[in-house]
């Protein structure tokens, strides 16, 4: 039981009214703080923090663990529209994995699980409130976690809300329907607080429904702009790439993953999702714009500025959710502007991100039989003897993709790039020969997996640098580098590792009490830099003894 000393402790940020996010913060490298979804607006996921380093790493020491109780329990605070939850029963997995990154702000940290979010205190790990919401239904895999603007956070649920809390306190301000989840949409994404812009984007497997991203007013929920990720009529840019409304109405292009902004260009960066039906081309004849891409919209407007389709016409369900990680360095000798992606379809992709130019596209594994190579502008050419058939088509990668939504890491120390990637087959059935097919139109088997990895790339090449291979568990989800000379990531079988960036070396790990859900994190406070991470229902805080 706390003592009334430590609940004192535990409760004088929010008595001091310090949980308000300064908006510079977020322009900023992560210090003393992990304001946003990423640790800042570039993806890349690197802390300039080193008191943490290689010649120390081996001490570091628990110093907290905080294990999530979801649900309508005793002390949280309920709202939502949904009916009101069934007492008893064994509790439900998905919404106590936490598959959120926590943001720390002023030492509270804030994170989500499908109908849940949490403060929490960073220097104890003391819970300081609990919201629940009242769902109507939709899919709970997941929640990526909050966004935050002054003393106001935003979470959306699996039911398509997004939800405004007062940070001081867990109590709602309002709530916006984002979708409709008869439609089968459901929510994943955490919200990107960019300005005055809280945005916000949403998932759905089943039915052909269209994806978009959403502008919300961080004051009182109301839409600032909307941007479909399929054209809404013909004569709209991109139309000509379907071959009717009725697909590129149905045309999918979820917007599952949060995206990556850059200040100075204005921009913001989205990888989409997989179009409709998926796993055949049929009825949607073409390219697809703008699902399986990466778009630069205007945050003040929701323009489209440019885009790169890394999967033309994708009918393997390989979308382009995927972390788009800004870089600023060198590219064949001259200063650029670039952005990086490892897609889900297995290459590596590297753009200059002021117009979408393709400066690099190389495979990340050698198991990619999908592709007959790359084309003048840098997209894969798809091969058509890889499609679905009724007797089935042996295919590499599988729908789950070379890699996948855990976000990969970028080091300006090292120029490297690590992300966790498998290699590994499918057989595809097309079942359904209509010529104008719905949801999925194919079946998949997994065939086999030669494991997981953790690869170095060199942006610059292209190159893998140096790979870890797991023998055994699925391999790394999440990663962290740092100053310290140290890359974090969990390895699929309840361990938290750090490795040396340079050359991949083990210097340390963690037996935890589940995998690693997410990318860990780190931030400074009280002279202390904590590393954090998330691995199933519960949060694990290490410092320095």
């Amino acid at each position: 039981m706390m003592t009334k000393q430590l609940l004192l402790f535990a409760l004088l940020p929010i008595a001091l009214g310090a949980q308000i996010l300064d908006p510079v913060v977020l322009t900023k490298p992560a210090t003393d703080a992990w304001p946003t979804y990423n640790g800042d607006y570039s993806g890349r996921r690197f802390s300039t923090l080193n008191q943490i380093d290689q010649s120390n790493v081996m001490h570091l020491t628990l110093g907290w663990v905080f294990r999530v109780r979801a649900g309508a329990v005793p002390g949280a605070i309920v709202g939502g529209e949904g009916p009101a939850p069934v007492e008893g029963g064994p509790p439900n997995p998905d919404l106590s994995t936490i598959k959120a990154t926590p943001l720390m702000v002023n030492g509270i940290l804030y994170f989500a699980t499908p109908d849940n979010a949490w403060a929490v205190d960073a220097r104890s790990g003391h819970e300081l409130w609990h919201y629940f919401w009242k769902t109507k239904g939709g899919i709970h895999i997941g929640n990526r976690g909050v966004g935050m603007y002054g003393n106001w956070l935003f979470f959306e649920t699996p039911d398509d809300y997004l939800v405004s809390l007062d940070a001081r306190t867990g109590k709602e301000r309002w709530h916006v329907e984002i979708a409709d989840v008869k439609q089968e949409y459901f929510s994943t994404p955490a919200p990107i607080v960019v300005g005055n812009h809280v945005l916000v984007g949403t998932g759905g497997d089943s039915l052909d429904v269209p994806g978009f991203l959403e502008s919300h007013d961080p004051e009182t929920g109301a839409i600032q702009w909307k941007w479909w990720s399929e054209p809404l009529k013909k004569g709209d840019p991109g139309s000509e790439t379907w071959p009717d409304e009725y697909s590129m109405r149905h045309g999918g292009g979820m917007t599952w993953i949060p995206g990556t902004y850059d200040p100075e260009l204005h921009l913001y960066y989205l990888g989409t999702g997989n179009p409709n039906p998926v796993l055949t081309g049929r009825g949607r004849e073409g390219a697809d714009l703008y699902t399986c891409s990466i778009v630069a919209l205007n945050v003040d407007t929701g323009k489209l500025a440019w885009y790169f389709q890394p999967s033309p016409h994708d009918t393997h369900d390989w979308d382009a959710a995927q972390t788009t990680v800004l870089i600023d360095g060198l590219f064949e000798g001259k200063p650029r502007k670039m952005l990086a992606q490892a897609n889900r379809n297995g290459y590596f992709f590297l753009l200059d991100r002021t117009n979408g130019k393709n400066l690099l596209t190389a495979p990340m594994v050698d198991t990619i039989n999908w592709s007959k190579g790359i084309d003048a502008n840098g997209q894969p050419i798809p091969n058509p003897d890889k499609e679905a058939t009724i007797s089935g088509v042996l295919v590499s990668p599988p729908s789950d993709g070379v890699t996948n939504w855990p976000p990969p890491s970028f080091d300006p120390d090292t120029g490297l790039f690590y992300v966790g990637v498998k290699e590994s087959f499918s057989e595809y059935y097309l079942t359904d020969t209509d010529p104008h097919p719905e949801g999925y139109a194919a079946a998949e088997k997994y065939i086999t997996s030669y494991g997981g990895s953790l690869l170095a790339i060199d942006y610059q090449t292209g190159k893998t640098r140096w790979k870890h291979s797991y023998i055994f568990g699925g391999g790394p989800i999440g990663i962290l580098t740092t100053a310290g000379k140290l890359l974090f990531a969990g390895d699929g079988l309840g361990h938290l590792l750090a490795f040396d960036p340079s050359n991949g070396s083990i210097l340390w790990h963690a037996g935890l009490s589940d995998d690693v859900s997410n990318g860990p994190e780190t931030y400074m406070l009280d002279g202390h830099q904590y590393l954090v991470v998330g691995a199933g229902d519960s949060l694990y805080a290490f410092l320095l003894e």
